[in-house]
């Protein structure tokens, strides 16, 4: 195209808020949808003489999701003011960590499309409190909601290390996957809990020469798609501007876009302001924070294995397929839930199924975690075996897991209670099967004679066997008696 190549570069911010009961510095309670301005007090409010004081479950948290992205823990911190005059920072500062971040140097392994993985560099990863929320829906004029204000937000930043809005989308999905296995962060867009701001530039090679656009940051985004799609639409918005003008990037500083949903398209926000522009200082009303080597210890006991390591196991040890794996690494509650009910020596694609395609669907229509369906995992796996032996039906497991669910019994016992239960004896299968022969003398000769109509005539025997037995032979055991019975 007009000899150019180009390649799209983008590195992520992205803010986590961490659940915590109180927020970073005060006692006040973090908590959604409660009324405007009822969850906040002097210190959140920013009054003259209050002392914030820090949230160690914060800081573990934090620091536990580091040791998850492989980062390098500072085992000494320290708070950063960073000033900015906004209606939603009371204070007129947010307390943040500005050069001593409590991890840097880390790494997230991201799934591509091709079925490979690719390593995210991890830039840094520090603490510090969110702002509140300005609100302009009730006239024209501005309201200001501070229960957000001062709520423990995690920032991430990675290194430029991604080249599509697919990878970009890829690693959103996996960090939120990876922070509420965690159980650091219930990691829900539609509350603002994960927002990100990509950085986009491109590198184009036009006639021999390298050029790279002015970098632009895309504000505040809270859902993968938006993600995905404005980092698509810049790639293209820049590379028409540089063949229609040949900006490059000593022309612009680097710019803060946001997003229109309906347009679906970038809108100019401003310049960016530079790291001076924001007065950093150390925080005088708060002592560093010195992490001790018992301390990290403790931390670390808290760390899993990763939903992403953990899916790939699934296809490789239980060759279950890529699909169903993510469905059970989707969730630690299921996973962990799998992985108990496997310790009982059940067939894993059995246990998968029952999960994925039963106990999901339940768990969906009651709005429940799997580990709150009163079920336990030894009692699927029971359930999982029964099918396997043959003892019920695939299709008898759906509403003996239903009848589990409603009233916590045992699978056998329910499987005799609704009359499920299949029989594989042979003795009492023969009996019906000649039974069944005798009085089908046609269908018996089609099978024997090997035309055309020998399998349907074979499906249709079967059929009557299991209608004579009201459904309860085992078609298997029932299918090799046929079979030796007819030659």
């Amino acid at each position: 195209m007009h000899g150019v190549e180009y390649k799209v570069i983008v590195g992520l911010e992205i803010h986590v808020q961490l659940c915590t009961k109180s927020k970073m510095f005060c006692g006040c309670a973090v908590e959604f949808g409660a009324a405007p301005n009822s969850r906040v007090c002097p210190v959140c409010l920013g009054m003259p003489g209050v002392l914030p004081v820090m949230n160690k479950q914060a800081y573990e948290y934090a620091v536990l999701t580091a040791l998850a992205l492989d980062c390098r823990i500072a085992m000494f911190t320290k708070w950063d003011r960073k000033s900015y005059y906004y209606p939603d920072l009371p204070k007129n500062y947010q307390i943040s960590q500005y050069d001593l971040p409590l991890g840097a140097d880390g790494l997230i392994e991201i799934p591509l499309e091709s079925g490979q993985t690719k390593k995210v560099g991890i830039i840094r990863a520090h603490l510090e409190e969110d702002a509140g929320k300005n609100l302009h829906t009730a006239g024209n004029y501005s309201q200001v909601d501070l229960n957000r204000t001062g709520t423990p937000l995690l920032e991430i930043v990675t290194e430029p290390d991604m080249n599509s809005g697919a990878e970009v989308r890829a690693l959103a999905i996996e960090l939120q996957r990876m922070v509420r296995f965690l159980g650091v962060s219930e990691a829900d867009m539609q509350k603002g809990h994960m927002r990100f701001e990509p950085n986009i530039n491109l590198a184009i090679t036009k006639d021999g020469k390298e050029y790279r656009t002015p970098i632009v940051e895309v504000k505040n985004l809270n859902s993968f798609r938006a993600l995905e799609r404005s980092v698509n639409y810049e790639e293209q918005r820049q590379l028409d501007e540089f063949l229609d003008t040949g900006v490059t990037l000593e022309m612009g500083n680097k710019t803060t876009r946001g997003w229109d949903d309906e347009r679906e398209a970038t809108v100019l926000q401003r310049e960016k302001e530079e790291a001076h522009d924001y007065r950093y200082f150390p925080e005088p009303d708060l002592v560093p924070v010195v992490l001790t080597e018992g301390w990290l210890d403790d931390i670390r006991l808290s760390l899993c294995e990763l939903p992403l390591k953990r899916q790939m196991r699934y296809v490789r040890e239980f060759q279950l397929s890529d699909y169903d794996a993510g469905v059970l690494t989707a969730d630690r509650s299921i996973s962990d839930f799998f992985e108990q009910a496997l310790k009982t020596g059940a067939e894993p694609k059995r246990i998968c199924n029952l999960l994925t395609q039963t106990g999901l669907k339940i768990a969906k229509e009651k709005s429940f975690g799997i580990n709150e369906l009163g079920i336990k995992p030894q009692s699927l796996a029971r359930l999982a075996e029964m099918v396997d032996a043959g003892q019920i039906s695939a299709s008898s497991s759906v509403p003996v897991f239903e009848a589990m669910v409603q009233t916590g019994k045992e699978p056998e016992i329910l499987a005799q209670e609704l009359n499920l239960l299949q029989t594989s004896d042979a003795g009492e299968l023969e009996k019906v099967i000649d039974h069944v022969l005798a009085e089908n003398p046609n269908a018996v000769e089609d099978v024997i004679s090997g035309g055309k109509k020998s399998k349907k005539a074979r499906g249709f025997l079967l059929g009557q066997v299991m209608q004579k037995t009201k459904g309860q032979a085992n078609p298997k055991v029932a299918s090799e008696i046929l079979a030796k019975k007819l030659g």
